[in-house]
C-alpha cells in the first residue's frame, strides 16, 4: 500500500508558475497510470496558460477561488469545484481573491514536464 503524507511532499514551482506538491506520481511511487498534485497560487497569480498533449486533467479546488479558462472559455471557480481540462485544450487558471488558491491536480496518463508545452 503506497499512502503518501502531504506535509513530506517538497513543494517546487513547475513551469507552469504554480507551486506543486506531489502526492502521488511517479517521482515519490509506483504510479503508473495517474498522478495526484497539491498546487497553490498566491493572491493575483495565475498559471502561464499551456496544454498537455497526452494527459487529461482534472482541478479539483480545496481552497479560495478564481478564474478558470480552457480553451478560450472563462469560468469563475470556487471550492468544491471539480472541472475537467481535455488532453490538448490550452488552459490557465488565476487567484482573484485574498487568500491562497489551492487545487488537487489528478492527470493521466501521469504528469510530465514534456507534456507541458506553452504558447
Amino acid at each position: 500500500m503506497e499512502v503518501r503524507r502531504r506535509a513530506d511532499a517538497v513543494p517546487f514551482t513547475t513551469t507552469d508558475g504554480s507551486t506543486i506538491r506531489s502526492l502521488l506520481d511517479r517521482s515519490v511511487a509506483p504510479v503508473r497510470q495517474q498522478s495526484l498534485a497539491e498546487a497553490t497560487l498566491g493572491p493575483g497569480e495565475a498559471t502561464v496558460r499551456h496544454h498537455h498533449k497526452v494527459a487529461e486533467e482534472i482541478y479539483y479546488l480545496i481552497e479560495g477561488g478564481g478564474t478558470m479558462e480552457v480553451d478560450g472559455e472563462t469560468r469563475r471557480v470556487v471550492a468544491g469545484d471539480a472541472v475537467l481540462i481535455p488532453a490538448g485544450a490550452w488552459h490557465t487558471i488565476a487567484n482573484d481573491g485574498d487568500g491562497p488558491l489551492r487545487l488537487l491536480c489528478c492527470c493521466a496518463p501521469p504528469w510530465s514536464a514534456e507534456d507541458t508545452h506553452f504558447e
